[in-house]
Order: structure tokens, then C-alpha cells, then sequence
């Protein structure tokens, strides 16, 4: 272990109807044995008791798992904004964000805060990998790879995003770069929450990596992923690409003007 586990980490876990998927995930990331490590479950009101679920894991795990309820669905991008700003204002120096539907593979969470020692951001990537491996790993159906290959390439030409998973759900996250991007400036209120996150990080000129993983398809539960996530994706992420380019030319124009002034 090195230094930089002594610092409080927390993963964050925003739930809508996952109380058949809570327990293994919360086994499986206690089981990683990270210091100073704990979860919190931010809960839109489960219509399948999934906050009840996570207060009785709570007591199972000595109160590392903190729960925050909220009166009604309000969608995943409002869940972040809200459990990042809680977890850093509470003295978390970096955060694990990733989905409740054990789609993500928690064993890459070490190698993933590791490589925060040289990065401000780490995405657990599907598209890191060739095609070809992603396309042999996953058991995805065609439909949902189809959507989230299109999704992820209309995105990066919208936007001129790097990173090659923009919606990746699975990422470390050091707390500075959640003091500094402004959350409640953000517009997505649902899954294109994930694009705007990479959008500003890089605005901001956040070094963010690419760490490859192995997505698969939930087993319990429904996925919320739909046409209408990508396509607010693309339109919130047009309307920031444009006023960025606005801005750039403004200050462009000012800054001509009074070089010739002078």
C-alpha cells in the first residue's frame, strides 16, 4: 500500500430498484480491503425497499455504508452532484462513481485509485481495448453494444471529446477535481450526466486515463439506458461546445482589440 490509501476513499453509488444486486456489491467491495474505505447509496425512494436493504448492510459493516434517501426519482446525474459534493465536504480525497447493477468489475478498483497517482480522473473504459476483445469479452446483446458504440462516437464529434467511453459510469476521481468543476453548474439530470463529467474535465484540463475494462450485461434488474439518455447527451453537450467556441472567439476579439488599443 502506498500513501495515498491513508486518505479517505469512497465509492459512490447512486439506486433506483437495486435491492437484488446491493448485497454481492457491497461483499464484493468491502472484500477489497481498502483503507480508510467506505460507500455511500444515495436512494431515490425504491419502490423495491432498496434503502432498507442498505441500512441493514449498514449494521453488518460497523456503519461504513451511508445512506441518503431522497422523496422521489430525480435521475442519475442529480445523484452524483449530490453524493460527490456530500463525500467531499465530509473529507473523501477520492472517489469511486459506478452503477449498483454489478456491471462493472469492482476487482479493477485498486489498479484504477493507483493509476490517480499520475491522473485526475481514471475511466474504466469498454472501449480502451481493441474492438475485437471488447466484442469477445462482452455479453452484451447487439442492440444495447450498437447504442452505446453509436452513442459514444456521436458524442466525441459533438463535443471533441477524448476519452473514448464517455458514458462510462466507472471511474476514480480525485476530490480536487470535484471542488473545481462547479456540480451546480452542470445541466444533464440523468445518464448524460457521464458526458458532460468528461466534457468539463477536460475544459478544465484534468488529466484523464483510460483503464480498460470487462463490461457486462446486468442479470437482475432492467437497464435504463435508452435512445432519449444519448440524445440529451448530445444536445447538452452541443449547447457547452457551442458556448465554449463563443466564448473563445469573445475573448479573442477582446484581446485583439486591445493589443491594437495599445
Amino acid at each position: 500500500m502506498t500513501d495515498q490509501y491513508t486518505n479517505k476513499i469512497t465509492a459512490i453509488i447512486p439506486t433506483y430498484n437495486e435491492a437484488s444486486n446491493l448485497s454481492k456489491l457491497v461483499s464484493e467491495l468491502f472484500e477489497l480491503n481498502l483503507p480508510n474505505f467506505g460507500i455511500l447509496i444515495i436512494d431515490d425512494n425504491s419502490p423495491d425497499k432498496t434503502a432498507k436493504v442498505a441500512e441493514n448492510l449498514s449494521s453488518q459493516y460497523d456503519g461504513n455504508i451511508e445512506i441518503i434517501v431522497r422523496p422521489q426519482k430525480a435521475g442519475l446525474g442529480t445523484a452524483y452532484k449530490q453524493g460527490f459534493a456530500h463525500a467531499v465536504k465530509n473529507g473523501s480525497k477520492y472517489l469511486i462513481q459506478l452503477d449498483a447493477d454489478l456491471s462493472h468489475p469492482i476487482s479493477e478498483i485498486p489498479i484504477m485509485l493507483e493509476k490517480l497517482k499520475t491522473a485526475d480522473v481514471v475511466v474504466g473504459s469498454r472501449y480502451a481495448a481493441s474492438f475485437w476483445r471488447f466484442k469477445s469479452e462482452s455479453n452484451w446483446p447487439l442492440h444495447r453494444r450498437l447504442l452505446s458504440s453509436i452513442g459514444n462516437l456521436a458524442i466525441r464529434l459533438v463535443s471533441g471529446i477524448k476519452v473514448r467511453d464517455t458514458t462510462s459510469g466507472f471511474k476514480a476521481i480525485r476530490h480536487n477535481v470535484i471542488r473545481n468543476i462547479k456540480l451546480q453548474d452542470f445541466m444533464c439530470k440523468g445518464f448524460g450526466f457521464q458526458a458532460e463529467m468528461a466534457f468539463k474535465c477536460q475544459s478544465k484540463g484534468y488529466k484523464t486515463i483510460e483503464h480498460p475494462i470487462r463490461f457486462v450485461n446486468r442479470t437482475k434488474g432492467y437497464s435504463k439506458m435508452n435512445t432519449f439518455i444519448v440524445a440529451e447527451s448530445i444536445w447538452v453537450i452541443l449547447r457547452l461546445r457551442l458556448n465554449q467556441m463563443k466564448n473563445s472567439l469573445f475573448f479573442n476579439k477582446k484581446l485583439k482589440n486591445r493589443i491594437f488599443s495599445d
